[in-house]
């Protein structure tokens, strides 16, 4: 994560969660995502370092990787 922040639908992405931007947003607006234990419906959502997603049963941490 080079920003400070990175879309939801972005990060669903980057970690091999969907196969495509539009099936990330299917799922979110499915409510089958949640930010920190909460149901997020927007795809744009910004994530920040220390964020959890949850999807499929699984709970992701949200981290900042250094930039090159």
């Amino acid at each position: 994560m080079q920003d400070s922040f990175i879309k939801l639908s972005q990060f669903l992405k980057l970690n091999d969660l969907v196969q495509s931007g539009g099936e990330a947003k299917h799922l979110i607006q499915d409510g089958q995502v949640c930010v920190n234990d909460e149901i997020e419906l927007r795809r744009g959502r910004k994530l920040y370092s220390g964020d959890r997603v949850t999807f499929a049963g699984q709970t992701y941490d949200v981290t900042e990787t250094p930039a090159p």
